[in-house]
């Protein structure tokens, strides 16, 4: 498989397979980065139906580990819209795939934009639940929160800002062809708020029996590699 190291806009990306009228751009979760082994097994399934995929890291990320900035919302949206840019130089067909959190950012740049085909792997469709989640383990109220601005805790910082943006931009539109994956005992996106995302937007929903938020056991990425072999469009 051709790899092709890059530069969109000063932003490290790559460039998976040969040229194509069909691109997939990535958005990588947490703690992770532009070849994230979701993201390797993405593009070895996609490459051989004729795909180009484009990948890249967001802000204290992969090759950007170095940038102090707190990661805003916004910030990623923008850099999305980036690489939507970039593809439709190449391509005339151009899709999207999401782990986690960069599905949430896919949802917030991409309800207005012409895609072909969306698929999401443990998908964030609920940002603001996610936040009271923290925000009750951290033993903290809305106000105490906006007062203090940051929350320091084990899991992730809490930032005001964010939540502020979060609150601001609720997922009222998709309309894309979405195919959802996750685990069954994903305690981080519930059930129940994934279900109701995936219903409210006719969006297929995929459980994988076990399965945890992150998919990395070999049991868990094979079954995702035959789940999105068998759904790409």
């Amino acid at each position: 498989m051709n790899l092709d190291k890059i530069r969109i806009s000063g932003i490290p990306a790559i460039i998976w397979g040969e040229p194509s009228d069909k691109m997939i751009i990535t958005a990588h979760g947490s703690h992770s980065s532009k070849i994230d082994d979701c993201i390797w097994l993405l593009a070895e399934a996609a490459t051989k139906k004729g795909y180009q995929v484009l990948s890249f890291d967001f802000p204290q990320h992969g090759e950007r580990v170095y940038e102090t900035d707190f990661i805003m919302p916004d910030e990623c949206v923008r850099e999305l819209n980036l690489m939507y840019s970039y593809a439709m130089k190449y391509a005339k067909k151009v899709s999207i795939f999401g782990c986690s959190i960069g599905a949430y950012f896919e949802l917030l740049t991409f309800a207005d934009t012409e895609i072909d085909c969306a698929w999401f792997l443990s998908p964030v469709t609920d940002m603001e639940r996610i936040i009271h989640n923290l925000m009750n383990y951290c033993h903290i109220t809305e106000d105490t929160f906006k007062a203090k601005g940051l929350i320091d805790n084990d899991i992730e910082p809490l930032y005001f800002p964010y939540y502020d943006y979060v609150t601001n931009h609720p997922i009222k539109k998709w309309t894309h062809k979405t195919f959802i994956l996750r685990g069954e005992n994903d305690t981080m996106c519930e059930h129940d708020y994934v279900k109701r995302f995936a219903d409210e937007f006719g969006c297929e929903l995929t459980e994988q029996k076990g399965g945890e938020h992150w998919f990395h056991t070999n049991t868990q990425l094979n079954f995702f590699k035959e789940w999105l072999e068998a759904r790409l469009c």
